[in-house]
This record gives C-alpha cells, structure tokens and sequence, in this order.
C-alpha cells in the first residue's frame, strides 16, 4: 500500500485556523488558549508551533481572511446592479449574507485594524489586512461619488466619513436583528428581513437626494 502523499503546509495552516475560527466565534479569541487550538485541530502544541509563531499570528490569519471575504461580497454586489438604490441594496444584501454565513468573520471585520507600523514587528498579514482594507474603502468611495456626480446622492455628502458612518450604522443593524429577531418580531411585528429592509431604506434616505426621493 502506497504512503499517502504528505500536506502541504498550507494545508496544516488552514486546518489550524479553521479549529481557531470555530473556537473564537463559541468565545471569543481572549478567552482561547493555544493549547485548545491545537487539540481541536488534532495536533499537539509542539506541532502548532511548527506552522504558527504563536496566537496573534492565528488571529492575524482570520482577520486577513475576513477582510478578504468582505470585499469580495462588496465588489460582487457593487458589479451586479446598474442604479446607485440597487448597488445600495447589494451592498445591504451583501453584508447580511456575509454576516450569516461568516459571523465570526464578520465580527472580526469590525475589529481595530492596525494601521502605524513603526517602531515594531509586523506580520505580513497584519501589512495585507491594510491593503485590503484599503481597497474596500476604495469601492465605496468610487460607489458614493459615482452616486453623487448621477445626481443619486446628495451633493454635500462627505465621502469618507460617510463610509465609516454608514459601516457603523449596517453593522450594527445586521448584528442586532441577528441576535435579537425573535424579540423585534414580537415588538414590532416585523420579521428579521423586513425589519433590515426597513432600516436599510431608513439609512438610504439620510444620503439621497432629495430629487431621487421623490
């Protein structure tokens, strides 16, 4: 019987940051130790060392893949709409799947992300969690400016502190109706998706214009 062909190390990383994942998203990366990753992805100590320098680096690994995950959601609904309402609505509808089928990811999204690299030691995925960041923020900018020059969105709009406002404002009306749908249904009567639908089109109508509203 022939010896069966060995991983890659790519492979060890991603089956190491995959127990990892599921460990933070039950508790939280803090409360996680290293001896815990390791058993759930079935090594020892020793050989998680091998593939990983220590915590950070694991955590530095899933920030990097969560950030990747969100700006291929955002790019893939800014492409597929025409008008700025139904690249909005894409971007809405985008986030809420990214939240559901990734919420460890997502919560990760809205971690502290380093940006002052001076004076330390820096992990490439800490440099290229950057980068993405930065080009996610760009596909917004181009999207809102875009909105504002079709006459779509108000002309006074501050571009970028509208991005990181709005960030906000989303994801803390995806996080809420996920964790507490059952309640807001019984309050208000709204099911979880036409209760995102109506805050969604309550935060739409903060940047419109006035003419589009109409």
């Amino acid at each position: 019987m022939g010896r069966r062909k060995k991983e890659p190390r790519s492979a060890h990383r991603e089956k190491i940051a995959a127990a990892a994942s599921e460990l933070f998203l039950e508790r939280g990366a803090p409360a996680v130790s290293v001896d815990e990753i390791a058993r759930a992805a079935g090594y020892s100590k020793a050989t998680l060392y091998v593939y990983f320098e220590n915590k950070e680096e694991i955590v530095c690994l899933l920030a990097l893949e969560s950030m990747k995950k969100l700006r291929g959601y955002i790019a893939a609904a800014l492409e597929g709409e025409e008008t700025v309402k139904a690249r909005y609505k894409g971007v809405c509808r985008g986030l809420v799947r990214y939240q559901r089928e990734f919420p460890a990811y997502f919560r990760m999204a809205l971690e502290r992300i380093d940006t002052d690299f001076a004076g330390r030691d820096v992990l490439p995925e800490e440099r290229e969690t950057y980068r993405v960041g930065e080009a996610i923020n760009q596909l917004l900018r181009d999207f809102l400016q875009d909105g504002v020059e079709r006459g779509a969105l108000r002309r006074d709009l501050e571009v970028m502190p509208v991005i990181f406002q709005f960030w906000g404002m989303l994801s803390g009306l995806i996080q809420l109706a996920a964790k507490k749908a059952a309640y807001i249904e019984r309050v208000t009567g709204l099911s979880e998706e036409r209760f995102l639908e109506s805050g969604f089109r309550m935060l739409y109508g903060s940047i419109a214009a006035e003419e589009a509203l109409k």
